[in-house]
């Protein structure tokens, strides 16, 4: 009884470990199966992992890689206040989604097919999402989730598949811009013979190096520039011909410089120098698209209504 007064007296809820003890057992019944699932996830794909990150760090076509789980991880914090206002819904179903990524894992190692074990991530976090916490937390966090994706390298058919043809298209380009400028070019497949010397556009020269790049910027880019997905796809799909046609005029300068200056010109520090600089003009383009498909976009908004009243 003195407890309970004294308790009035001081103003101090009574209640007030009852409220807590809710919260906490909810902290401790996400917090537990998440360390779990992360234990877990460490054991099953470490060798997945320190492959990815190898590549990473030793092929140039997927350096951005680094910057990929980064911003991911960003893009899910930024949703942290959406997240906490739904309700959990567990479904099992999640739990199916998360076992048969496992099995495509097993699949992908015992193939030794690398871009299946890479893939299964995303299946197991999307599925763990889904089992831990419904569907509706998988809808919010679904664009960082696929973000992921870009982090993982195209599989070996598929990249030569792409790499080849934009070999011959860059050659194409650069043989158009050496006749225009009134050098005598001549081109065979992927080589552009010169008078003094010959180039080859080699597989680091297709361009496939700045598309992955540029078609990453161009996601992460639209995502903070304009809500509207509309938009935000343009931007992104704005990264394939851009890359193609300033990768094709990098191919006609090393040429113009290499007829100029010798073939010196087109290799060392000023081969990669002009990579860089044709990136970054690449990626300063993106903005100026941007800006027309806003305004081409506002121009229809205020020109189709007046045809729609007429």
């Amino acid at each position: 009884m003195s407890n309970v007064s004294a308790a009035a007296e001081s103003g101090t809820d009574i209640h007030s470990s009852t409220r807590v003890q809710p919260a906490s057992n909810r902290l401790v019944t996400v917090a537990v199966p998440v360390a779990l699932i992360l234990a877990s996830f460490a054991l099953l794909y470490r060798n997945v992992l320190v492959k990815l990150v190898n590549d990473w760090a030793t092929d140039g076509n997927y350096s951005h890689g680094f910057l990929i789980v980064p911003i991911a991880l960003y893009l899910a914090w930024e949703r942290r206040a959406r997240l906490a206002e739904l309700e959990r819904r567990p479904n099992l179903l999640g739990l199916v989604i998360a076992l048969g990524s496992v099995g495509v894992l097993a699949a992908g190692t015992l193939g030794s097919e690398l871009f299946l074990t890479r893939v299964s991530i995303l299946g197991l976090i999307a599925g763990t999402v889904v089992f831990l916490f419904g569907w509706r937390h998988l809808r919010v966090l679904a664009f960082p989730i696929a973000f992921l994706l870009l982090m993982v390298p195209l599989p070996a058919l598929i990249f030569n598949q792409i790499a080849f043809p934009l070999q011959l298209l860059a050659s194409r380009a650069g043989e158009s811009v050496l006749m225009m400028a009134g050098i005598p070019v001549l081109r065979e497949g992927n080589v552009i013979i010169l008078a003094h010397t010959t180039l080859e556009v080699a597989e680091a020269c297709s361009g496939i190096r700045s598309l992955v790049s540029l078609i990453t910027l161009g996601v992460v880019y639209g995502y903070f520039v304009d809500r509207r997905n509309s938009v935000r796809t343009l931007i992104a799909l704005s990264a394939i011909p851009v890359a193609i046609v300033s990768n094709g005029l990098r191919v006609a300068g090393t040429g113009i410089a290499a007829h100029v200056y010798g073939r010196a010109a087109a290799e060392g520090f000023f081969h990669e120098f002009s990579g860089w600089v044709v990136f970054v003009v690449a990626f300063a383009a993106m903005f100026g698209i941007r800006y027309l498909i806003v305004a081409s976009i506002a121009l229809a908004h205020r020109f189709l209504p007046q045809q729609a009243s007429v």
